[in-house]
């Protein structure tokens, strides 16, 4: 058993690594790929894994938030704070009581709060495949915000809904007054632990001085915060998303250099794990699904998933839409979305594991008796988010090449380089303080002037290369830099490592040197 398990762990890894070179030449979408390949192998002979909410829930989706937090901007999430509340609260909201009343109108007996929770379970997008197609295509700063922000706190609305919903069907009633108390509970105490952790946590890391013991406190938080959060009957998803905020915000103050590096390092690696091993899981559950549909006919079958599809795809263009016609006043100093974002956001409602494991979780049973339509509510669910994941994922990429939207572009750069430059300035500046402060000798005092005022050179000459009168030489400029940059760093590489295979340097020496290169090199653009 245990042998059967590690094969197949090392076979799904092996398609996880296959797939992002073969993405990244094809230009398909890496999730699209993961999820075709699973449905392939869900349809061999042979052992497939299940998904198991519970392990969705407590083990996935908690690192996964608390990752994508920790990169979101908390600034930029509050200066847009109402559109991403428009998308994040109103809109799941909005989905779930749609997609409730049509499928509970249109099939026969089923109940009300069942179709609620299928609509709630299929209604937060999950940003995970549209961010990197966006990313990819140079969406805007504006436009990323919101997408990050939506998927950052549309799991704790979608998911608090589906509770107060299955309590419903389970417990036979469904009170309004409840399920706003409820909802005022979780968002509460979701936010009160998660930022209590968030502060206990920064308090910590900033005595911690170890890279590995303060990375092995961040992998800790996203757990500590839902399983709290979940003890005191509270949103753990608000709770990880409160605390991936906060703490990432403060980065640059409570955690050294060596400590960032390790944690970017260590955060991409396992999102990227975790979304490979997800995007699989989700096409390997298609033959568990169809397996009990006999009991319905291919008509109810058409009806019930064409409703959940349309409703999903139909409602989140309109609720765009209709925040156009909101008086100024109660957006605030956001900037109105152009027609041109608004068919953008209409394209990056990827449903993806959340929506599943919501509909796995439906109870077997109610009032004693089996829960009734069960597997044609799971059927909708999963019709959902396959749909939604092959179908959005081909075509995000060429909509949005199409529609030619405004990127970062040259005057991110700008900002970057003026950055950069304030920054060495005021390096300069205080090692000017400190030569004074402490009677440095005159020899080295020099040495680190001469440093300060070389850095102080470089950036300056960076800055003056964006000339932004010319927005296409700038990107040239750009591009060129950064290629001149990899090259001189790839062949000092190969210098060291003639050193070593000549025997003039050792293998711990070389790797002193490579990391300095890496250092050098960073993960980011110039």
């Amino acid at each position: 058993m245990v042998e059967a398990h590690v094969g197949f762990a090392i076979g799904a890894l092996a398609c996880v690594l296959l797939v992002r070179p073969i993405a990244s030449r094809s230009g398909v979408p890496a999730a699209v790929l993961l999820v075709v390949i699973g449905v392939i192998y869900g349809e061999l002979p042979g052992r497939n894994i299940t998904l198991q909410p519970d392990v969705v829930f407590t083990l996935i989706l908690p690192p996964l938030l608390y990752s994508a937090a920790l990169q979101a901007s908390l600034l930029e999430i509050r200066a847009n704070l109402r559109s991403v509340a428009w998308l994040s609260v109103g809109l799941p909201l909005v989905t779930a009581l749609a997609i409730g009343g049509v499928l509970s109108a249109a099939v026969p007996g089923l109940p009300f709060a069942l179709a609620l929770a299928v609509g709630a379970a299929v209604a937060p997008p999950d940003p995970i495949a549209a961010l990197s197609i966006g990313r990819r295509v140079g969406l805007s700063a504006r436009l990323t915000t919101l997408i990050e922000g939506e998927g950052l706190l549309n799991d704790a609305t979608a998911l608090t809904t589906y509770q107060v919903a299955i309590a419903a069907a389970v417990g036979g009633g469904f009170s309004a007054g409840h399920a706003i108390g409820k909802f005022a509970l979780d968002a509460v105490g979701g936010f009160v632990i998660g930022f209590a952790i968030a502060v206990l946590v920064r308090e910590m890391r900033r005595r911690v001085h170890d890279p590995l013991v303060d990375n092995g406190i961040s992998i800790g938080v996203p757990f500590a915060c839902f399983i709290a959060a979940d003890a005191a009957h509270t949103s753990g998803v608000l709770a990880v998303v409160v605390a991936g905020l906060t703490l990432g915000h403060s980065s640059s103050e409570i955690s050294s250099g060596p400590a960032r590096l390790q944690s970017r390092a260590v955060w991409g690696f396992v999102d990227f794990l975790l979304e490979g091993f997800i995007f699989l899981l989700i096409g390997q559950q298609l033959p568990r699904v169809v397996s009990r549909l006999d009991a319905y006919d291919a008509a109810t079958l058409a009806a019930a998933a064409g409703a959940a599809v349309g409703l999903t795809l139909a409602i989140r263009p309109l609720w765009l839409l209709g925040y156009k016609l909101v008086p100024a006043a109660l957006k605030g100093s956001a900037e109105a979305l152009r027609i041109k974002e608004i068919v953008a956001l209409s394209w990056v409602g990827t449903r993806g594991v959340i929506s599943l494991a919501a509909a796995f979780s439906l109870p077997l049973t109610a009032h004693g008796s089996p829960l009734p339509k069960r597997d044609l509510l799971l059927f909708c669910a999963y019709t959902v988010v396959l749909v939604t994941l092959v179908g959005q994922g081909l075509t995000l990429g060429p909509l949005l090449r199409w529609l030619r939207l405004p990127s970062y572009g040259p005057e991110r750069q700008l900002r970057l380089a003026e950055a950069r430059l304030a920054a060495a300035q005021a390096g300069a500046e205080r090692v000017e303080e400190l030569i004074l402060e402490e009677d440095v000798p005159p020899v080295i005092a020099d040495r680190a002037r001469a440093s300060a005022r070389a850095a102080i050179e470089h950036y300056t000459r960076r800055r003056g290369d964006l000339n932004l009168t010319d927005l296409g030489a700038a990107e040239s400029v750009i591009s060129l830099l950064a290629r001149l940059r990899r090259l001189r760093i790839e062949a000092a590489r190969e210098e060291l490592v003639r050193w070593r295979d000549a025997g003039r340097l050792s293998d711990r020496n070389l790797r002193l040197l490579d990391r300095e290169l890496d250092l050098e090199e960073g993960p980011g653009p110039m």
